[in-house]
């Protein structure tokens, strides 16, 4: 049978001069981009001076040398490729968009984690070097943010136990299963910051709420939960699993159900008790959903702030306070916007290298099982 050649992209003939022209529209555009976007910038560090101040006034120049990239980089393609460029056309918005919602984004933040810009100075945005670099190494608040964020995140250990527990005990033969599988499910739909308001404002407030009244009954004088810097941050926590233990839940009894009953069945014919047949049968065979459901609850671990802003604020003197919720204040409360944008960065680039080791580490670690 001949072979359908709808389907078979051929190699066109490309000559070496129009590929040249290929490529000498693409590095043009490249070059008028970088060339607008470094003159904008030193007209933003240079204060507005004739120099550089026509086009510091605002990005819309890089905007359009962006506009013109793009339309630089489409017909490149087809003009160096042909018809395999015209089928490469189709994932060009998605590598655009990436770059245009992530690449872009970045290297501005960049340009602003290196300065000074305070919101409440007339100056406005000055380059500093490395000087909010400096600024962060002996900021002490910063790193007891970072410290506090190592707790909140290895909390998560006990709180993939209690989700455990409950899938196991839903995924069993109880009454009205269906019924405690949408109570269970309600901490999940409330918003954090109606959590803050219910729990932290209300039922642990030291006055009038009914913990502080309880906590009177039993012979504290002055219940102050959120004013104890060794309390407080138990509390965020316990607030914070309250609200997510549900995710992890419903992620780990969806893999219960996935598992089929003629394992557990034949490990309980050949005599093997509730804790064996768990041990031995259900828990490797739950450990690619439970890696998932733990990492993926690490990711918004690490974006606690919510809950913390609304409660404490950071308090009593940073003992809950989380990265996140740190630069949030040198936003709000300083308009420091540069120092802000550093430490954002610098968060980033930590958690980019922890996730980086830690996928490694469970690669290694489940490469000999599966």
């Amino acid at each position: 049978m001949s072979e359908d050649r709808l389907y078979v992209v051929t190699n066109d003939q490309i000559s070496p001069a129009r590929a040249r022209v290929g490529q000498a529209i693409l590095w043009g555009s490249g070059a008028i981009l970088v060339l607008v976007a470094l003159l904008q910038s030193f007209g933003q560090s240079d204060g507005g001076t004739a120099t550089f101040g026509a086009l510091a006034d605002s990005w819309r120049p890089t905007l359009y040398a962006w506009c013109l990239f793009i339309t630089a980089y489409c017909a490149s393609l087809v003009i160096r490729h042909g018809e395999r460029g015209k089928r490469q056309l189709f994932i060009a918005p998605a590598v655009l968009f990436i770059a245009s919602m992530v690449i872009f984004p970045l290297i501005f933040a960049l340009t602003i984690a290196f300065s000074d810009w305070n919101l409440s100075a007339v100056d406005g945005q000055q380059f500093n070097g490395f000087d909010n670099i400096r600024e962060m190494w002996g900021d002490g608040f910063y790193w007891n943010a970072l410290g506090n964020m190592v707790f909140y995140t290895a909390a998560i250990i006990a709180e993939y136990i209690i989700a455990f527990g409950l899938a196991l005990l839903l995924n069993s033969q109880i009454r009205a299963r269906k019924f405690f599988r949408v109570a269970f499910l309600l901490p999940l739909m409330l918003s954090p910051v109606a959590v803050s308001w219910m729990i932290g404002k209300s039922m642990f407030e030291a006055r009038f709420g009914p913990m502080a009244r309880l906590a009177r009954s039993l012979g504290w004088d002055n219940p102050s939960f959120f004013g104890d810097p060794d309390i407080a941050p138990y509390l965020i926590a316990a607030m914070d699993a309250w609200t997510f233990i549900p995710f992890m839940m419903i992620m780990l009894l969806a893999g219960l159900q996935a598992i089929p009953k003629d394992l557990t069945e034949a490990a309980q014919v050949d005599g093997a008790r509730p804790w064996q047949t768990f041990w031995e049968v259900t828990f490797p065979l739950m450990l690619p959903v439970s890696l998932t459901a733990i990492m993926i609850r690490i990711i918004f671990k690490l974006k606690l702030a919510d809950i913390i802003i609304n409660v404490t604020s950071g308090g009593p003197g940073g003992a809950t306070d989380s990265v996140t919720s740190f630069i949030f204040r040198e936003y709000r409360d300083r308009s420091n916007v540069g120092y802000g944008t550093m430490l954002a960065i610098v968060y980033l680039v930590l958690i980019v290298i922890a996730f980086t080791l830690f996928i490694k580490l469970v690669s290694r670690w489940m490469r000999p099982r599966y």
